[in-house]
């Protein structure tokens, strides 16, 4: 398969305290178009591009540009940087690789709705790359592209670096935006929601990094070059992290369209080892699992929906046939319980019984009524938790119940089980 990279176009073509290079390869040209051009054009171009919020929520970014804009009053701009998501890393390569493109990504959003400060939140175990981002912003602010009167247009902005202490959870964006504000990092009640009640509280246009570094894009090239890959409704190319039992694990840019056999096999070079894939997990830790019959669909948010499954924030860990599923499920389980903030019951609780289950139907002590207690509490978690976390974490308990209902139930102490 040949595509050209153009989201990560500039990777491993600068270093992050090299800003004459970025400037050298057309950077900050986008920021440049849309002063001239105007942020009406920004807003258009974004629309034509059809960018999905690339966190994981597919929000129309140039939506929510749009109606941060319209707000009259001071608002801030933020980017979450908190990858906690297990398998998820290609935030982590953008903002190493390519640290310039997310920081004229937020000063192009800045200029388009108004703001004046910026902020960006980057997890705790990413400081490695929060020292060299600082640097970058430093740098961006001596050559008059941060701070007061940028580029001559009569715009003032700047960025301030925030970190996190780890936690899953902050990559909610209330949590996160609790915790830069010195409270326990828990999601919060909505409404007020945090385009209207944020940070500071302030309204808050929040995007994750892949996202800002999508809008530079487009304002480089334009919104009919973005589209020229893709499908109908899933325009242009996709950052992903692959992960697992594959030959070539990393960070790739890939056209939506593509085949999930073609990402394993092609991008991904193949399983690493003598057993066949078994089946991969979609959008992290909090995503379905597909199995190798459907391997066969397109990577397009049309067709993972209509299958069932999700892009989220665009991370694939291939899991071969070695691996037992209950030991998948229960390392997952695990993960959330430990990662819950224990704000609400059902995922509180609801998590620990899950977790309890799983270990006896690998103990080979699990009951019939063990098994429809593990539906109906996982259940009641996506129907009542507080937020995402409880909600999506049952996700590959469904997924495996779907798709491997037999191999979870050979192991149940029930021997008329079906």
């Amino acid at each position: 398969m040949t595509y050209k990279p153009l989201i990560t176009e500039f990777f491993n073509r600068y270093k992050y305290d090299d800003i004459e290079a970025y400037l050298r390869l057309g950077g900050f040209s986008g920021l440049t178009n849309v002063i001239y051009e105007g942020k009406d054009f920004a807003i258009s171009e974004l629309k034509d591009a059809d960018i999905k919020g690339r966190g994981g929520a597919e929000y129309p970014a140039w939506r929510k540009w749009l109606l941060a804009k319209e707000r009259d009053e001071e608002k801030v701009i933020l980017c979450n940087a908190d990858e906690g998501e297990p398998g998820s890393f290609k935030d982590r390569d953008l903002l190493n690789k390519d640290p310039y493109k997310v920081i004229e990504g937020m000063i192009i959003a800045a200029y388009v709705i108004g703001a004046k400060r910026g902020y960006i939140y980057i997890r705790e175990e990413y400081d490695h790359i929060r020292r060299k981002f600082i640097t970058a912003c430093e740098l961006a602010k001596s050559y008059g592209l941060l701070g007061v009167n940028i580029l001559d247009a009569e715009f003032d902005f700047d960025i301030k670096v925030n970190t996190g202490a780890g936690a899953y959870i902050c990559g909610e964006n209330t949590a996160l935006i609790e915790s830069m504000m010195g409270k326990v990092g828990r999601p919060r009640l909505k409404p007020p929601r945090v385009g209207e009640k944020g940070l500071f509280g302030l309204p808050t246009m929040v995007n994750n990094v892949e996202t800002f570094v999508c809008a530079t894009t487009v304002m480089i090239h334009g919104s009919e070059k973005y589209c020229s890959t893709g499908t109908v409704n899933s325009k242009g190319n996709k950052v992903i992290s692959v992960s697992g039992r594959l030959k070539s694990p990393g960070t790739y840019e890939v056209p939506f369209g593509i085949t999930v056999d073609e990402l394993i096999n092609q991008i991904g070079g193949g399983p690493k080892g003598e057993y066949p894939i078994k089946f991969v997990q979609s959008g992290g830790a909090s995503g379905p699992l597909i199995p190798a019959s459907m391997f066969h669909i397109k990577y397009s948010y049309e067709d993972f929906e209509e299958n069932g499954f999700s892009i989220g924030a665009g991370s694939m860990v291939v899991v071969d046939e070695k691996t037992e599923l209950i030991d998948y499920l229960i390392a997952i389980e695990e993960f959330f319980k430990h990662e819950s903030c224990g704000k609400c019951t059902p995922c509180r609780e609801g998590l620990n019984q899950v977790v309890k289950i799983l270990y006896k139907i690998k103990r080979k002590t699990a009951t019939l009524k063990d098994m429809e207690k593990l539906e109906r509490v996982s259940q009641v978690m996506v129907d009542a938790s507080f937020c995402g976390l409880g909600v999506t974490a049952p996700t590959a308990i469904f997924s495996a119940l779907e798709y491997y209902k037999g191999e979870l139930y050979q192991n149940v102490a029930m021997e008329d089980v079906k």
